[in-house]
């Protein structure tokens, strides 16, 4: 994997603070009925779109279908709004995705629908997880990280 400086040799104990975030919120998102897995990596591919972190995309698209999302459904998240493939619960949490990373805020009456729908304490650890996903973003694109070249395991 190719890129401006290798960030995880560089600075090993910053990187691993977001790595050990990244593993906490899979723990938490595999045991979660309300916000799944799935729709973890629908959010974390969204995020990406709307930051344009091609090495991103790239990645949580390929995560998507290895975790055999239909292709509809990862080809359509651009236009989630529009399109019939996506569960309220997963409409929710892309709502507060954008919302959170477009905007920065979200107002009250989003708010109630988002925590009515997914829960107090999945709506954090996804407010998190759309922290994180920013963050990552923008540690990729600033080091350039080369396109195709995630596999995942």
């Amino acid at each position: 994997m190719s890129m401006r400086l290798n960030y995880f040799d560089i600075s090993p104990k910053a990187i691993q603070i977001l790595m050990n975030l990244e593993e906490y919120l899979k723990n938490q998102f595999i045991r979660s009925n309300t916000v799944p897995i799935i729709t973890w990596e629908l959010v974390k591919l969204r995020i990406s779109q709307i930051n344009q972190c091609a090495f991103c995309t790239d990645m949580h698209g390929k995560e998507l279908v290895k975790l055999n999302v239909d292709m509809q459904r990862i080809i359509g998240l651009s236009a989630w709004g529009e399109m019939p493939y996506y569960s309220e619960t997963e409409r929710a949490a892309l709502l507060l995705a954008e919302k959170l990373t477009c905007e920065g805020d979200i107002d009250s009456d989003n708010f109630s629908r988002i925590a009515g729908c997914l829960g107090e304490r999945e709506m954090v650890d996804l407010a998190v997880a759309i922290n994180a996903v920013n963050s990552w973003n923008r540690i990729a694109k600033t080091f350039q990280l080369e396109v195709g070249s995630y596999e995942p395991g």
